[in-house]
């Protein structure tokens, strides 16, 4: 089943020079264990492309059901030196909740729930 990450979480980002930090927060407590399964670094990195030019980092944040991600040269420089649009990375996250995932219904009883 294919369904977008947005289904699944709240999203919000910001930047501290050339890096985005991009926090996934799972809209139930049993989505998290879905997004901690499905929703790696490289997945990530797969997602932004050329965005994202350095190294992905992942850290797990079970007792909040989130994930934060650190998205290392991704801003051309940070926001007084960059010309690019989001300089500041405030739109990252928005673009990562678009994500479809492609799911196993069958492993994720959890979602019929819903």
């Amino acid at each position: 089943m294919k369904i977008q990450l947005f289904s699944l979480a709240h999203g919000r980002s910001g930047d501290k020079g050339d890096s985005v930090n991009v926090g996934v927060i799972a809209r139930k407590p049993e989505y998290y264990e879905i997004l901690k399964s499905e929703l790696t670094a490289e997945r990530v990195k797969n997602h932004f492309g050329e965005m994202v030019l350095g190294e992905v980092e992942r850290f797990e944040l079970p007792n909040i059901g989130a994930l934060n991600f650190l998205l290392h040269n991704a801003l051309g420089g940070g926001g007084t030196k960059s010309l690019k649009l989001d300089a500041q990375g405030k739109t990252f996250a928005a673009a990562l909740l678009r994500m479809e995932l492609d799911l196993d219904e069958a492993a994720y009883p959890q979602l019929k729930k819903s």
